[in-house]
């Protein structure tokens, strides 16, 4: 299996809150931040047009705080698919200790962007999402 798909996640004053933490709804955009980057790396621009995703579930496990000063890194890779709906992982990691914070498994529907009708994930984005993890 290749490596996951990573990027450096950045934490800005607003994301904390009153406990001097990341709220944890700021995790859950970190994962689609994470998700959105890997498909923005693989897809061309003709196949970003052509199709659109949309999350059916989020599961979240915190792991760990993350304060302001901290630096964190996203990793994401794809799991099992059936016809339209695809699994995504993803893990947050402290980028000194690679200490993980949270890690999430979300699912994922493929659409047509035109008819925003859900569309059978085919072997040219099964190849795209597997091998550029």
């Amino acid at each position: 299996m290749n490596p996951p798909f990573s990027i450096p996640i950045s934490i800005h004053a607003i994301d904390i809150d009153e406990l001097g933490h990341v709220n944890n709804v700021v995790y859950l955009r970190w994962v689609q931040e994470v998700a959105a980057a890997h498909w923005n790396f693989v897809a061309s621009s003709e196949l970003k047009t052509k199709y659109s995703w949309v999350v059916l579930r989020h599961e979240i496990d915190y792991r760990l705080p993350v304060f302001l000063e901290n630096k964190i890194i996203g990793s994401t890779w794809v799991g099992e698919y059936h016809g339209a709906r695809f699994e995504r992982f993803v893990k947050l990691c402290h980028a000194n200790s690679s200490k993980v914070v949270a890690e999430a498994k979300t699912m994922w529907c493929l659409l047509d962007a035109d008819t925003m009708k859900p569309k059978r994930i085919d072997e040219e984005i099964l190849q795209l999402l597997q091998i550029a993890q």
